[in-house]
């Protein structure tokens, strides 16, 4: 299972992300919902850092399937914050298409 949690604080606003873990919905190569994930996780990754030039820390395990990204700016650039929505957006849909025995989506307090 994939899991992906998102830290926010109590006003809304974006702190980091992490997401960990393989779908598990096909083997290896042909999991749609990994690739799924994966795409949108690290296409957000791309857009924050070369689109809207949100510093960012990111540190990534490609073996254990972990990405984490930190934000090193506080409170995020609009773009951003229309960026994280977006993948947020995204992974629920996931979550709601093929249920949560592959997918959990998570947010969290910080």
């Amino acid at each position: 299972m994939t899991r992906i949690t998102i830290y926010k604080t109590k006003s809304g606003e974006y702190r980091k992300f992490v997401c960990d873990g393989h779908a598990g919905y096909a083997d290896r190569g042909e999991d749609i919902v990994c690739a799924a994930i994966s795409a949108l996780v690290i296409n957000t990754v791309n857009s924050l850092e070369e689109i809207a030039k949100e510093p960012t820390r990111v540190e990534a395990d490609e073996k254990a399937g972990r990405i984490s990204c930190f934000f090193l700016r506080q409170p995020l650039q609009a773009s951003s914050r229309v960026l994280m929505d977006s993948l947020a957006l995204g992974l629920s849909n996931i979550v709601a298409q093929y249920g949560k025995k592959h997918c959990k989506l998570t947010f969290e307090e910080v």
